[in-house]
């Protein structure tokens, strides 16, 4: 989530954090109470659980790539909403929202993910390394790569999009490149949306 394709755009934690607080901000002013997926940061309403999410997502995270999310704190019949780029093995997000599910838990899989990882602009020689460099590949050219990875990226969203849906929740992916008022719009709009059913 450390990465950006670009100086001019932020880093995917950095949107993801930015997307989480207006949200919550959004859903606090509203009267909802709100919590992180964490024990120590239960749902609260008020001003004062705003300043406590605030310090929680301006935390430096673990150094763990890919982590599972942890949504036994959350209370049954409530809404979550997950934000990752969702790369890494996604066996341990299925086995959440699985969970999730005979919780009556419903919520939202949010993809972030900057345009270069969607368009794949790279050619020529390349090395590719994780965020925490335990990962390392280099080719001679990368361009020949565009179609295939391209190809397992859209099975990923499939993959993904398929486990919200059993599990009774909603899949988007948003970009680093995008305004993030559009996609706080998008946000608020598919919770209310879920708060209905």
């Amino acid at each position: 989530m450390a990465y950006s394709g670009s100086k001019d755009r932020p880093t995917k934690a950095v949107r993801a954090q930015l997307l989480a607080m207006a949200l919550a901000l959004v859903l606090l002013r509203g009267g909802e109470r709100v919590g992180l997926a964490q024990p120590d940061h239960p749902p609260r309403a008020g001003r004062v659980q705003a300043g406590r999410i605030a310090l929680a997502l301006a935390a430096p995270s673990g150094t763990q790539e890919h982590a599972a999310p942890d949504l036994q704190s959350l209370p049954p019949g409530g809404h979550a909403v997950l934000f990752s780029d969702f790369l890494g093995d996604p066996a341990p997000f299925e086995a959440a929202l699985n969970n999730a599910a005979s919780r009556n838990l419903r919520g939202l899989l949010v993809q972030v993910l900057d345009p270069a990882e969607e368009g794949f602009p790279f050619d020529g020689r390349t090395r590719f390394e994780s965020m925490s460099g335990h990962l390392s590949f280099e080719t001679l050219r990368a361009g020949d790569l565009r179609t295939a990875y391209r190809d397992r990226l859209a099975a990923r969203k499939d993959l993904l999009s398929g486990f919200a849906r059993s599990a009774g929740w909603q899949f988007t992916t948003l970009h680093t490149d995008s305004p993030a008022a559009a996609g706080l719009s998008w946000l608020y709009h598919a919770l209310s949306l879920g708060r209905r059913r």
